[in-house]
């Protein structure tokens, strides 16, 4: 199998994948075209039909699994499939497990990473609100660690919600190391559960897609309600420490317009927002530049970084 992470301009391409989205859109002429993306284990790659009337165009629909036979080319600096034929994949010509895209992190060592930096917090009731649903609840463990941590931005990949949880950790927890004001327990909690909302807000794969919840609400508020459904059922929980992490899960994106609630009012806030910040933007560099392949021009402008990127030069 042609892996898309494998794909370069002038590849011809014969293979099975998922059809992760399927849109029928206008050319500047008035012409209907079919607007894919396509996905296996290594990623996602944008697809088009340019001729929806050709004979080698069969019937498909989103998450199907689809054969295709097509040529790479490269569209704004990032590769692009033009379907030649298409058809909905029979039973036997794929091996699902090939098509969800994996955090290249061994999960099992993450987690065990996570648990230890649960461990290692010295205020009881802190440590029982993290263990309640990271040590002790192993169908929520189950369900988190399998999680994506976005739908298409960064660490949308089988592990990804773990990859990202265990980063902004271990960066905060070098914060609370540089600057002693920091309360290391209160930061690293606010951490673990600042995405917690995202084992709601998106639905599990191969769909990773928006549930109603999410649409609705988005991870901030249902994180804030997952972690207070949970202190409710710690006797003595204190009000003011409730108050402090819960604010820190509102704030966590910093800035209003970015989807925050509340901007950060405390030390803990501001320290959480940054290290989420730089891990979501720093892994979306890391994704691009591993889909770039041999690319060193431009690769197109990021809707996050909101800037035109590309790789560095290799002397």
């Amino acid at each position: 199998m042609k892996y898309i992470g494998q794909f370069h301009d002038g590849m011809h391409i014969s293979d099975v994948y998922l059809c992760k989205k399927k849109q029928i859109a206008l050319t500047k002429n008035g012409k209907e075209y079919g607007a894919l993306t396509l996905q296996d284990k290594t990623g996602t790659v944008d697809a088009k039909i340019w001729d929806l009337g050709s004979p080698g165009i069969g019937n498909f629909e989103t998450l199907d699994y689809v054969y295709i036979d097509g040529d790479i080319t490269v569209f704004q600096g990032a590769n692009q499939v033009n379907v030649r034929r298409i058809r909905k994949a029979d039973e036997g010509e794929y091996v699902e497990s090939d098509y969800l895209p994996v955090s290249s992190k061994d999960v099992k060592v993450m987690y065990k990473d996570l648990k230890a930096l649960i461990e290692s917090m010295k205020n009881p009731y802190l440590k029982k609100l993290a263990s309640s649903y990271y040590v002790e609840d192993q169908d929520f463990v189950r369900r988190f660690c399998f999680h994506s941590a976005a739908k298409s931005v960064h660490h949308g990949f089988v592990g990804g919600l773990l990859e990202h949880t265990l980063s902004v950790m271990k960066l905060c927890d070098y914060f609370a190391a540089v600057y002693p004001r920091l309360n290391r327990d209160l930061l690293l909690t606010a951490a673990l559960f600042h995405d917690i909302g995202k084992t709601r807000e998106l639905s599990a794969f191969p769909e990773n897609d928006y549930t109603d919840d999410g649409q609705l609400l988005g991870h901030i508020i249902i994180g804030t309600e997952m972690v207070s459904e949970r202190i409710r059922e710690i006797p003595g929980f204190p009000d003011k420490l409730a108050a402090e992490l819960k604010h820190c899960i509102l704030a966590h994106h910093g800035e209003l317009e970015y989807g925050s609630p509340k901007k950060p009012a405390l030390f803990e806030a501001v320290a959480l927002s940054l290290a989420d910040n730089a891990d979501a933007k720093l892994e979306t560099m890391n994704e691009i530049m591993a889909g770039a392949g041999d690319n060193s021009g431009w690769l197109g402008y990021n809707r996050l970084l909101e800037s035109n990127v590309r790789k560095t030069t290799e002397f």
